[in-house]
């Protein structure tokens, strides 16, 4: 029997903070089995959405937030 972990929505939420813009998109389905909780996904995101070579501290870079699956648990470090 297959077990696959997923976000609770299978989403995450775009907001543009220079427009006011709101999106949410679905998370691909090869993500949630390759990549395991926060971690993983924000780095495929930044993987997906920058060329490389931003400036760390520039508008036209991403901040994620991203939990992961023990988050909210009460282990430690989660």
């Amino acid at each position: 029997m297959g077990y696959k972990v997923k976000g609770l929505y299978e989403k995450f939420l775009d907001v543009d903070l220079s427009d006011g813009k709101v999106s949410d998109y679905n998370i691909p389905e090869e993500w949630s089995e390759k990549y395991l909780g926060g971690r993983g996904l924000g780095a495929r995101i930044l993987l997906e959405e920058l060329e490389g070579g931003e400036d760390p501290l520039g508008e036209d870079n991403l901040l994620i937030f991203a939990a992961g699956p023990l988050q909210g648990t009460g282990v430690p470090g989660a």
